[in-house]
C-alpha cells in the first residue's frame, strides 16, 4: 500500500508534469534537432580520433608523424565543418523544425526553410563582438597569442562563436526567430501574392516582413546589451552556466538519471525527452574534453557508453540471463526475444515486456542499477583512471566498444563499460531472482 502510495506521489508531482512538458511544441523540436544533427558530431568525432592516436599510443607517435600527422590540417577540416560549426546545425536545424511544427499543426503559411534561415539571419546578427568607445559602437579588433579577434569575429580553427560554446544562443535565436515569423503570419504582416506566382517567389516574400522584424528586434537587443556591457553570448552564459554544471558534477548526473527512469517507469520515453533537453550541453562539453582545458565526465555518448549499457535500465546482462537462468516462462521468453537488440542499446521489449513500467517489484533496481553505473562512470573519469570522453559514438554501439571509442582509443574505456553492465546486473540479481520464483509459481497456478 505505502508503495502504491508513493507511485501515485511521484506520477503527479514529478511524472505528469514532465509529461506535459514534453509535448510542448519546442521541447518536440528539440528533440528532432539533436536526431538531426547525429551524423555531424559522428563524423566530427572520428576525426579528432585520429588525431589523438599519439596521445593514447605514444609509441605509435613516430609512426603517426610520419603518415596522418602530415595530413592532420587537411583531415581535420572535416572536424571543423561538423563539431567546429555545430552551432551552425543547431540553429538551422531548430529553426527547421519549429516552424514545420507550427506549420503543421496550427495550419500556418508558414515554410519551414524561411524558418530556417530567418533563424540563421538572427545567430548570425549576434557573433561580432562590439564595443563602445567614445560614445559610437566599434567592431573588436584583438590580435595576441592568446586572443585573435577580427572585425568582431574571434577566430580559433575556425568561428569560434560557431562551434559548440555558441549552441545556446544559436537555441534561443531559432525560437525567438520563428516566434516573430509567427507572429507576423498569423497576423498577416506579410505580402501576399497571387496564387499563380510560383511557390519558391511566394516563400520568399512572405518572410520579407518578418526578416525586417526579426533583424529590427535583435539589433534592439543587441544595443541595448552592448549598452550594459555585454552582447547576447555572454548574457546567455549566465543562467545556463547553471546548467552546464548539471553534467559536470555528481549529484547532477544522479538526478538526470533518475528523472530518465522516472520517466520511463510511468511509461514515457524518458531517455528520449531528457537525453535531448541536455544533448546542447553534453556536445559543449565534449569540445571541452577534446580541447584538454578541464574534464567533464557526462560529455558526447556517456549516458549510453557507460550508463544505460543494453538500453535505459542498463539492463544488458540482466537479458542474458533471463534467457538463459529464468525458470519462468515469462522471463525466458522476453531474455530470448530481448538479447540481440540489448547488444545495440535497444531494451524496450524487455521494459514493456517484463514490465518495468509500473512494477514494483522491480523498481529499486530499475532506479539504482543506471544510478550505480552513472557513478562508476563519473568517478572514474573524474579521478583521470579513464580518459573523458572526447569523441560522439554512434548509441547503438555495443558495449565495450562504445567505451573504447567515446574516450579515444582508451583501454580503460573498454573495461570500465563491461566493469558498469556488470555492476548493473550485481544490483538487478537478488531482485529478478525473487521476481522469477514469483512467475513460476503463478505459471504453475495457472496450469494447475
Amino acid at each position: 500500500m505505502e508503495n502504491n502510495k508513493f507511485v501515485a506521489w511521484m506520477d503527479k508531482t514529478i511524472m505528469q508534469p514532465l509529461a506535459k512538458f514534453s509535448q510542448y511544441k519546442f521541447v518536440r523540436a528539440i528533440a528532432n534537432t539533436g536526431m538531426a544533427i547525429i551524423p555531424f558530431t559522428i563524423v566530427g568525432s572520428m576525426f579528432l580520433v585520429l588525431s589523438v592516436v599519439p596521445t593514447v599510443v605514444p609509441s605509435l607517435k613516430g609512426v603517426y608523424d610520419a603518415t596522418l600527422g602530415r595530413v592532420e590540417n587537411l583531415y581535420m577540416i572535416a572536424n571543423t565543418a561538423t563539431m567546429g560549426i555545430l552551432s551552425l546545425y543547431f540553429n538551422i536545424s531548430l529553426g527547421y523544425e519549429f516552424t514545420k511544427i507550427y506549420h503543421e499543426e496550427e495550419k500556418l503559411d508558414m515554410s519551414p526553410l524561411n524558418g530556417a534561415l530567418l533563424g540563421l539571419m538572427a545567430y548570425i546578427m549576434c557573433i561580432p563582438q562590439l564595443f563602445i568607445q567614445d560614445g559610437k559602437l566599434a567592431l573588436v579588433n584583438t590580435v595576441s597569442d592568446d586572443l585573435k579577434v577580427i572585425d568582431g569575429w574571434q577566430m580559433s580553427s575556425g568561428v569560434v562563436r560557431l562551434s559548440t560554446s555558441g549552441i545556446f544562443t544559436a537555441i534561443i535565436m531559432a525560437v525567438l526567430a520563428v516566434m516573430l515569423y509567427r507572429l507576423c503570419v498569423k497576423n498577416k504582416w506579410t505580402i501576399k501574392l497571387p496564387d499563380s506566382v510560383p511557390e519558391g517567389v511566394a516563400n520568399s516574400f512572405t518572410a520579407l516582413i518578418p526578416a525586417f522584424v526579426i533583424a529590427f528586434v535583435v539589433l534592439i537587443i543587441n544595443g541595448l546589451l552592448l549598452m550594459v556591457g555585454y552582447d547576447v553570448f555572454t548574457i546567455v552564459a549566465v543562467p545556463f552556466g547553471f546548467v552546464t554544471n548539471l553534467t559536470s558534477s555528481y549529484i547532477g548526473i544522479l538526478v538526470i538519471v533518475f528523472l530518465i527512469q522516472a520517466l520511463w517507469f510511468v511509461g514515457v520515453h524518458g531517455a528520449t525527452i531528457i537525453t535531448s533537453l541536455i544533448q546542447p550541453i553534453t556536445l559543449a562539453n565534449l569540445a571541452t574534453n577534446a580541447a584538454h582545458t578541464t574534464t567533464i565526465p557526462w560529455a558526447g555518448e556517456f549516458n549510453n557508453a557507460f550508463i544505460t549499457i543494453g538500453g535505459s535500465g542498463a539492463t544488458l546482462i540482466l537479458s542474458f540471463w533471463m534467457a538463459y537462468r529464468a525458470r519462468s516462462e515469462q522471463l525466458s521468453a522476453i531474455g530470448k526475444a530481448e538479447m540481440v537488440p540489448a547488444i545495440f542499446n535497444i531494451n524496450e521489449p524487455l521494459i514493456f515486456g517484463l514490465p518495468f513500467l509500473y512494477n514494483i517489484d522491480l523498481m529499486i533496481p530499475w532506479f539504482l542499477a543506471p544510478m550505480a553505473s552513472a557513478s562508476l562512470g563519473y568517478w572514474a573519469i573524474k579521478l583521470g583512471i579513464v580518459r573523458p570522453v572526447i569523441a560522439q559514438m554512434a548509441w547503438p554501439t555495443p558495449v565495450g566498444l562504445g567505451g573504447l571509442i567515446s574516450t579515444g582509443g582508451d583501454w580503460k574505456g573498454f573495461v570500465l563499460a563491461v566493469l558498469s553492465a556488470v555492476l548493473a546486473f550485481v544490483i538487478y540479481y537478488p531482485f529478478i531472482r525473487r521476481y522469477d520464483k514469483k512467475l513460476l509459481v503463478q505459471e504453475k497456478e495457472m496450469t494447475a
